[in-house]
């Protein structure tokens, strides 16, 4: 279990780290967009053979749900996971935290967070049960989150994870907005868990 936490450490620090990190640097939108679909598909290329690579606590309970994730595993894998997230937040000294663009209302941006998360969580359970090789889901899902982030970025800042906001929030003195953020990706990833659980008995 150490060896699987600490890959999620790895992977969370590193999705942080380089998403981020490019918006420290000052990169584009598409820039930033391309950083966190990059690095995601890095941290699933590494760390999936050890971990399943999850880097984010909304996947790790969505998997729960479904069977993917022993109860045993959950709360080390997301203490692990905000714990990555927060040392690369520190490192960044906060930078590129969560928030909702000024013409958001905070219940479109709900709407709005639920939605891609459920799009990228379903998205997961679908080439998971097509492809049997971690490369192609590496690329697969990194794909996903960078154009999810690069549509609706500029609207939610396109969390989809809640330790994608754990940490840059923390560090630049937006906790207030954590528990939002956190409700909303992990609703939208358990209603794609709801759904895989539904199409999987009409199969069977």
């Amino acid at each position: 279990m150490l060896r699987r936490c600490l890959a999620e450490f790895l992977g969370t620090a590193l999705m942080v780290g380089a998403g981020c990190g490019s918006v420290a640097l000052g990169a584009s939108p598409a820039i930033v967009s391309l950083s966190f679909g990059a690095a995601v598909t890095v941290a699933i290329l590494v760390f999936q053979p050890i971990s399943g690579a999850h880097i984010n606590p909304a996947v790790s309970l969505a998997f729960f749900r479904s069977g993917h994730l022993e109860r045993e595993a959950v709360a080390p894998y997301i203490v692990a996971q905000l714990s990555g997230g927060a040392i690369a937040a520190f490192l960044l000294n906060g930078a590129g935290p969560t928030s909702l663009a000024n013409e958001v209302s905070l219940l479109s941006g709900a709407a709005i967070e639920v939605f891609i998360t459920f799009t990228l969580m379903a998205s997961i359970y679908w080439i998971v049960v097509r492809s049997h090789t971690h490369i192609s889901i590496a690329i697969f899902v990194g794909f996903v989150v960078a154009v999810l982030a690069f549509l609706f970025g500029p609207l939610t800042g396109a969390s989809m994870n809640p330790a994608r906001t754990f940490g840059p929030n923390i560090f630049a003195n937006m906790s207030s907005s954590i528990p939002f953020y956190s409700f909303t990706t992990v609703l939208g990833a358990w209603l794609a868990a709801e759904l895989y659980l539904r199409l999987r008995h009409q199969e069977s």
